[in-house]
């Protein structure tokens, strides 16, 4: 029964508290790759807020839908085209930028920006999501 209790609490925190909170549908991710080593590794969980397009910046590290796939990058430059918002991205251990999107991440696939506590510290929770990133495959 403690059991059952635990899952539910969970499942609410995922699925209800933290989206209503964060503003975002997806308030967590795991990292996937290495491509934002050393900030952060394969497992860790990131947290995500919702904000608005003015309110990313180049150096901030955002969350975007690729396919069905979410990517955490660092955005390395900013794009005002149209009357659109536009986020030029690239993981911290990558050597080119993200090719996805032209002329780069468009602000509707942005779930979020990764939150932060602190100069350039991730709020995170290492290596937990392993056991998800394992389920997967």
């Amino acid at each position: 029964m403690f059991f059952i209790a635990i899952v539910i609490i969970i499942l609410a925190t995922r699925f209800i508290i933290l989206p209503a909170v964060t503003g975002t549908d997806v308030p967590i991710a795991v990292v996937e790759g290495k491509s934002m080593f050393p900030l952060l590794r394969e497992g860790d969980i990131v947290f995500i807020k919702k904000v608005s397009p003015e309110d990313i910046h180049v150096g901030d590290v955002i969350v975007y839908e690729y396919r069905g796939k979410y990517i955490i990058h660092r955005v390395i430059k900013v794009i005002h085209q149209n009357g659109k918002t536009y986020y030029v991205t690239k993981g911290d251990n990558n050597f080119v930028i993200d090719p996805y999107y032209e002329p780069g991440v468009p602000y509707d696939k942005v779930k979020g920006k990764v939150v932060e506590i602190g100069d350039n510290t991730v709020l995170k929770i290492p290596y937990i999501g392993y056991y998800t990133l394992w389920i997967n495959k």
